[in-house]
């Protein structure tokens, strides 16, 4: 859902607004409500997050957080999982978690929604690679593929049991197989 402001909102005055069930983001001066996560969304979002952070939270690597709010640039968004280089996290100064990511992730994954146009899904992913991002998931869970995009690379089509790309410090080895099969709960 986008929203038509009478006078539009810069992203300092958007940071101020209250924030939305599901998030909004503010792309290209635009306030855009992300779809409600659905039953496929919400397993393959928690799975990938519980993955990397149990190979990678204790030997602080990195952490994999669920829709967290990123803030850097002209863009406001808030990406299905947010992977952060643990020296990247923008600790306080007690050491503790900060409310506010001014800062693109490492690494940014967007699974697919049925209500969500692809190109702007895959535009914030391109946003993220152009900020300083180093790797992008793009998880469609109709079609069983998952799209890898790289800074200075040709984007990838993965599928099957193609084993995905990660960020170089985690040790993680997931096939396309392995991440849909998280779908087979019953």
């Amino acid at each position: 859902m986008v929203q038509a402001l009478s006078k539009p909102l810069t992203l300092p005055e958007f940071l101020q607004q209250p924030e939305t069930k599901p998030a909004s983001e503010y792309i290209n001066g635009e306030i855009i409500q992300k779809p409600t996560p659905k039953g496929r969304h919400s397993r393959l979002q928690g799975k990938l997050c519980a993955t990397i952070n149990q190979v990678a939270e204790e030997t602080k690597i990195a952490y994999a957080f669920p829709e967290l709010r990123c803030s850097f640039g002209v863009r406001s968004i808030v990406p299905d999982v947010a992977v952060f280089q643990w020296e990247r996290i923008p600790f306080t100064v007690e050491g503790n978690v900060p409310d506010n990511f001014d800062l693109p992730p490492d690494w940014t994954i967007e699974i697919l929604s049925p209500e969500q146009r692809p190109n702007k899904v895959l535009g914030n992913i391109l946003y993220c690679l152009e900020h300083g991002s180093r790797l992008g998931w793009f998880i469609d869970p109709d079609d069983l593929s998952i799209l890898c995009l790289q800074l200075q690379q040709q984007p990838v089509l993965f599928q099957g049991e193609q084993v995905l790309p990660v960020l170089g410090d985690i040790k993680l080895s997931l096939s396309v197989n392995q991440v849909f099969d998280w779908l087979k709960m019953g």
